[in-house]
């Protein structure tokens, strides 16, 4: 019997490529430690997303992996989550207590944006992280009723200064629709809109959050230009449907991210099949393929693609989404990889951003 090295291990480890950073655990410069006593070895690896519901199966294929090694008597594989906080656009300060910024947007309404936002919080708390969710879309806010959370319902105030988020299901949830009547329409200009938007992001009391989702109203406009200036922002999801007008105002999306300097992480595609109740027949209503044609053009990946479902309206509007509601279920765990896989794109991203551009407005 031969005695087990230390280069021995991580040949075994290169084997293995990580499903969502796309490497194996020593490329990607996740082995912590390996310990190897006689026959007895120890690993230890860190990732940095967020991946409680799949650590442990990802270390039970490393252990027999490294156990099928000649001269290993039992090995034990343990893998922690650490999630830092990255880099996002230059010469913008971080948030208080918050490490990563996740923008969700699409170029036009009715794509399941909201629905998408909600579910991205949900699963990254349920892989473990601390996640909060922010309602941006000033003039139709969704996320309290998403969240099951009361009309009426009122933050708390902090030292005369902050806005204490509402906590539901897991998750801390702030929305203007908090500090105002339902019923009433937001008629405000562009520079009232984007001054909302900054102070529900500067003085709401976050607590020390991982993932900050933030659901950004449709188009490319005042607020976006807002959120890219003041908010550091780690990464954006596109969502669409293979609808072609709809792809057109999503290109659209992902030009102006990439014009501010905010990495795009994917595209994620909802409705992409409509799968009958009754008979099992699957037809695409809104056209097939188009989130892997946006993705293929803009060098991006398509993250998640999710079905035309009638479970998935029916549990956003009851104040449960998939995610809590299903935990189990087939489309949650679409969500799930979703979750990872944001986590994993922001860990990827370069370090460092490049300055912002000077925006300036012509005639032209």
């Amino acid at each position: 019997m031969s005695a087990v090295t230390r280069a021995a291990v991580e040949a075994v480890l290169r084997q293995y490529t990580d499903p969502y950073l796309n490497q194996d655990p020593v490329s990607a410069g996740c082995v912590r430690a390996i310990e190897v006593q006689g026959d007895q070895v120890s690993v230890q690896l860190e990732l940095g997303y967020a991946a409680g519901l799949f650590k442990n199966g990802w270390a039970q294929m490393l252990q027999m992996a490294i156990e099928g090694l000649d001269g290993v008597g039992a090995a034990k594989v343990d893998i922690h989550c650490v999630i830092a906080a990255h880099k996002a656009q230059a010469q913008i300060p971080g948030l208080a207590n918050v490490k990563n910024v996740v923008a969700v947007a699409s170029g036009k309404g009715g794509v399941g944006k909201s629905t998408t936002a909600a579910n991205l919080a949900l699963a990254l708390a349920r892989e473990g992280a601390r996640v909060g969710i922010l309602d941006a879309d000033i003039y139709g806010p969704s996320q309290g009723v998403m969240f099951g959370i009361a009309e009426g319902t009122r933050p708390k105030i902090k030292d005369q200064k902050w806005f204490v988020p509402i906590e539901s299901l897991g998750v801390e949830v702030m929305s203007m629709a908090f500090l105002t009547d339902e019923n009433t329409p937001m008629v405000w200009r562009g520079p009232m809109v984007s001054g909302a938007l900054l102070q529900l992001v500067t003085q709401t009391a976050w607590g020390d959050l991982d993932y900050l989702v933030i659901d950004m109203p449709p188009g490319t406009g005042d607020i976006q230009l807002t959120l890219a200036q003041k908010v550091p922002v780690a990464g954006s999801v596109i969502v669409t449907t293979p609808q072609d007008l709809a792809l057109l105002d999503a290109k659209k999306g992902v030009e102006m991210f990439r014009k501010v300097n905010i990495p795009v992480l994917g595209v994620v595609e909802n409705m992409a099949v409509h799968i009958c109740s009754n008979c099992g027949h699957a037809e695409h209503l809104f056209g097939e393929g188009g989130g892997e044609k946006l993705a293929t053009q803009y060098g991006v990946e398509v993250l998640a693609s999710l079905p035309l479902s009638m479970s998935i309206r029916e549990q956003a509007d009851s104040g449960k989404p998939t995610v809590a509601a299903e935990p189990d279920g087939q489309i949650a765990m679409v969500y799930q990889e979703l979750a990872r896989h944001v986590g994993a794109r922001i860990v990827l991203q370069e370090a460092a951003a490049p300055a912002m551009p000077t925006i300036t407005v012509s005639d032209d």
